[in-house]
């Protein structure tokens, strides 16, 4: 079936984050010559680390784990602030030719895909409210995984306080806290990043949390890595630090989960080796084992250098109510505060928001099945990133943008204008929590999150150098994704397919 007219696009990107960016500079260098653009609903390219501007804001991962495998992290500091993350993001848009394929204020507000057609209709909003459209082929949603709307909102009552209160996700330009009492509600990688970071400034920073973290210090430059530069090619030494770290993490997460007990002690040693030998640990032992959550980086010890200095203290107990002054805790203890910034943690949003149908049916990622972690079942040329739970995102947007590269090459090569994995209706898929982590902000999303299987290749894996090996080396055609021309084999896959919800 030829249609009349091309889509605007044969793949249109969602989203100018790192996924994003990502996902252009492999179709740039594994898939030349296809048309392309990227819409950002922001005024900027760069994703979270343009949307916060807290003090601080670093990642938590290491870069040469969350740099990009194909562009080597080149700073002197391998946990890097979100300047340096932008400077990494905008040298690639310019290097590769990805700029002008950018367009800002674009929010995405629905995509329908049209069999008949073989492609996407996608409506955009502008930033005065009016709404635009395009086509696409092929779709790939870059667009994160937490609200950019909303965060979370634990159901504080701030009553009289007289101080302000701030949220990390809305940050004000304009803060001035020098010299003021702040406390810091949290005690996630936001909180630890903003209480040794606003501590230089401010009279006291006061991190109150209702449970600890597991925390772990590590310093911010990577030795191995600089010195490898030295001695070898930018590349060969960031392809041998990447390879490095990647085992690390694994090994880490790995021992965590066999020998929890052991691990404890380890990072409680650290911490130890930080505060002193007689320092009461209670405020960094969690009721639960490392890597049950996230853990957190404490890099160059600079939380527990605050603390050390008395510029900073952590505060474990439950609010009972809000005053004027400050923050009354349930066992009677007073915390005074100009200023309360609440890092209570992100609502997670599941395709960016987006309101995704297929032939005018509305879509329910809830009820579809992952596919290689990439894409879903029975729902035609749309793939995602939905990073690591326990390694740097980046890690599963690289092997999913050049997974995308392979199928666009594969439906190029066989005339295919169509990608659809396909489930059968009576499939008898056992269901996988792959989400076996306590964070709060996991657990409040499980009702929107799409589903796992306990086997490949229905589900979104935790296992990197496991995913990517298969996302390179096995067939497309593995007699699950049928490729196919808008109108072919149209009928028989519609039989196939899970029932309407």
């Amino acid at each position: 079936m030829m249609l009349a007219t091309p889509p605007d696009f044969e793949v249109l990107i969602v989203g100018a984050g790192i996924s994003g960016i990502g996902m252009a500079a492999h179709l740039e260098m594994e898939c030349p010559g296809r048309s392309y653009a990227i819409v950002e609903r922001r005024e900027h390219l760069g994703g979270t680390w343009d949307l916060f501007r807290y003090p601080g804001i670093r990642s938590d991962s290491d870069m040469h784990t969350l740099g990009f495998v194909f562009e080597p992290w080149k700073h002197e500091k391998s946990i890097a602030d979100a300047p340096a993350i932008l400077d990494y993001l905008n040298t690639i848009v310019d290097e590769r030719g990805i700029r002008e394929h950018i367009r800002y204020q674009q929010k995405v507000v629905s995509a329908d895909w049209r069999g008949d057609e073989a492609r996407w209709h996608v409506t955009m909003e502008q930033a005065d409210g009016s709404q635009t459209r395009m086509t696409a082929n092929f779709l790939f949603l870059g667009s994160g995984y937490y609200d950019y709307d909303k965060p979370y909102d634990p159901g504080f009552e701030f009553g009289d306080f007289n101080g302000q209160v701030i949220h990390p996700q809305f940050w004000p330009e304009d803060l001035d806290y020098t010299g003021k009492k702040v406390v810091v509600i949290g005690s996630g990688a936001t909180a630890v990043t903003i209480v040794p970071s606003m501590a230089d400034k401010a009279a006291k920073v006061t991190m109150l949390q209702r449970t600890p973290t597991w925390m772990f210090s590590r310093p911010a430059k990577d030795g191995i890595a600089n010195f490898l530069r030295k001695i070898l090619p930018e590349k060969l030494a960031y392809k041998i630090t990447r390879w490095k770290n990647i085992k690390m993490q694994d090994f880490g997460f790995k021992q965590a989960r066999k020998n929890p007990e052991r691990v404890k002690k380890s990072l409680h040693k650290k911490i130890a080796q930080s505060m002193g030998a007689d320092y009461d640990l209670k405020d960094f032992t969690p009721p639960y084992d490392p890597w049950d959550q996230r853990l957190c980086l404490v890099p160059d010890d600079d939380l527990f250098n605050a603390m050390k200095s008395g510029k900073a203290d952590v505060v474990t107990g439950k609010i009972k109510r809000f005053t004027k002054s400050g923050i009354e805790l349930d066992n009677g203890d007073a915390l005074e505060a100009d200023i309360i910034v609440t890092a209570t943690g992100l609502n997670m949003a599941v395709a960016g928001k987006i309101a995704l149908s297929q032939d005018g049916q509305p879509v329910d990622l809830s009820k579809r099945f992952y596919y290689k972690g990439c894409m879903f079942s029975n729902l035609p040329n749309l793939a995602v990133v939905f990073g690591y739970l326990n390694a740097s995102w980046t890690l599963r947007s690289d092997v999913n943008a050049a997974y995308v590269c392979r199928v666009l090459n594969k439906m190029k090569a066989g005339g295919s204008d169509i990608a659809v994995p396909v489930l059968p209706a009576e499939h008898n898929l056992e269901e996988d929590n792959i989400f076996d982590f306590s964070s709060g902000y996991i657990q409040r999303a499980l009702d929107i999150m799409p589903k796992s299987a306990v086997t490949y290749p229905w589900r979104l894996n935790q296992e990197y150098v496991t995913d990517r090996k298969i996302m390179q080396d096995s067939p497309i055609d593995d007699g699950i994704l049928s490729l196919h021309q808008a109108g072919a084999n149209a009928t028989r896959s519609q039989e196939q397919l899970e029932p309407a919800e």
